[in-house]
């Protein structure tokens, strides 16, 4: 091996060391940070706290609501992500095992669903969610989460669900199963890599989503964590430590989902190349 080429190397993981830690530190920052007042805070931001205190996460929790923006997240994203995946598994398994009349057009309709911004379309749902009279509703964010959530997950399944054989399903009807128990007795359990990917990838989008959240959502009761956060931006000063602990509880929970799956994220998305 020539020097160069160990030089070019240690350049590589050096640059690629400087992105980890760029991208871990303000996590950390914001947990520690989240532990000192707010004067330690105005006089050196980076330091340690001097002492560990607690009691911003319990005035974020008392004072700032926390504990109803955090069930709401909770409720909009669990329903959310179940029909995300009932539907979104049907759907795909049509297209993938059935001919019928426009079923192209129907694939192509829901993979062009991606490349739509969810900003585009906030004024339009807006208008057309109150003109319906569904602002301020317990279901009211559940229906864009589901319909933006669709296209990727149809995608997900259709391309896994190709390179299932076919001789299951015929196995399945021989048995006497009907198409309900084929789909999800037979299909779905063999499908559990991409499921899972598709699940986890459902509940970061439900759970960290704003716009909508903002928009079509004016009752403080029905509000989401993301949007509760902008309740500690005072009009004259902030309290960063309370924000900062109102933020942590808010991405803990993600942060142990992905750490706790991330391989099967991995194992989703490439399962379908590798069969291909």
């Amino acid at each position: 091996m020539s020097v160069f080429s160990s030089l070019g190397k240690a350049f590589v993981n050096g640059l690629l060391l400087i992105f980890s830690l760029s991208a871990i530190f303000p996590i950390v920052w914001m947990i520690y940070s989240s532990f000192k007042t707010q004067q330690e805070f105005t006089l050196n931001i980076l330091a340690l706290p001097e002492k560990w205190n607690f009691s911003n996460y319990v005035e974020a929790f008392k004072v700032g609501n926390l504990h109803q923006y955090f069930f709401n997240s909770v409720y909009n994203s669990v329903i959310s992500v179940v029909l995300i995946i009932l539907l979104g598994f049907v759907i795909a398994y049509m297209i993938a095992r059935f001919d019928f009349p426009g079923k192209r057009t129907i694939y192509i309709l829901f993979l062009f669903g991606m490349l739509i911004p969810i900003h585009g379309l906030l004024v339009p749902v807006f208008i057309e969610f109150r003109n319906l009279g569904l602002l301020n509703q317990p279901i009211t964010l559940i229906m864009p989460y589901v319909a933006f959530g669709l296209p990727i997950v149809i995608f997900l399944f259709e391309s896994y669900i190709k390179q299932i054989p076919r001789e299951i399903d015929e196995a399945a009807i021989m048995d006497g199963c009907n198409t309900f128990q084929i789909i999800f007795r037979v299909v779905f359990p063999v499908a559990t890599p991409v499921i899972s990917t598709a699940i986890i990838l459902s509940f970061l989008t439900a759970w960290n989503e704003f716009p909508f959240a903002l928009v079509l959502i004016q009752n403080a009761e029905l509000r989401t964590l993301p949007v509760g956060l902008t309740n500690f931006n005072g009009q004259y000063t902030v309290n960063y430590p309370q924000m900062m602990a109102a933020m942590s509880v808010t991405v803990l929970p993600v942060l142990v989902i992905y750490l706790a799956f991330y391989k099967k994220i991995i194992q989703g998305m490439t399962a379908g190349a590798v069969k291909g």
